[in-house]
C-alpha cells in the first residue's frame, strides 16, 4: 500500500455485504484521491521548474549542458569509415540523435 494512506484492507476483510461494498468503494476513492494529489504535485514541481529555466534563460544564467566535444569529436571519423548511426553510438557511449545531431551540424559548417 502506499505509505500515509489509510489502509482499510484489514476492516473490508471482517466486514460482509453492503458495509464490505462500502468500505471497498472508499478504499478506491482513497487512493484515487492520493494518485490525483501526487500528479498535482509533479506537475507544479515540473510548470515551477519550466518557470525557474525560463527566467534563468532571460539572464542568460541557463546555458543547459554542455556538448563533450572528446566524445563529440570521435563521432565523424568513425561515421566516414562508413560505420551506422547505431554503432557509432554505442562505441562512442552517445546516444544515436546525438550522432545524428554531430553528423548534421557538420554539415552546416
Amino acid at each position: 500500500m502506499i505509505p500515509d494512506v489509510i489502509d482499510l484492507s484489514d476492516l473490508i476483510d471482517n466486514s460482509e455485504g453492503i458495509s464490505k461494498i462500502v468500505m471497498e468503494s472508499v478504499q478506491s476513492m482513497l487512493l484515487k484521491l492520493a494518485l490525483q494529489m501526487a500528479r498535482d504535485d509533479y506537475l507544479v514541481r515540473r510548470q515551477r521548474q519550466a518557470q525557474g529555466i525560463a527566467i534563468a534563460k532571460e539572464q542568460h544564467k541557463y546555458l543547459g549542458r554542455r556538448a563533450n566535444k572528446t566524445k563529440n569529436s570521435h563521432i565523424l571519423p568513425l561515421r566516414q569509415k562508413g560505420l551506422t548511426i547505431k554503432a557509432v553510438a554505442d562505441i562512442v557511449g552517445v546516444s544515436e540523435s546525438t550522432v545524428k545531431r554531430v553528423c548534421r551540424e557538420q554539415k552546416l559548417k
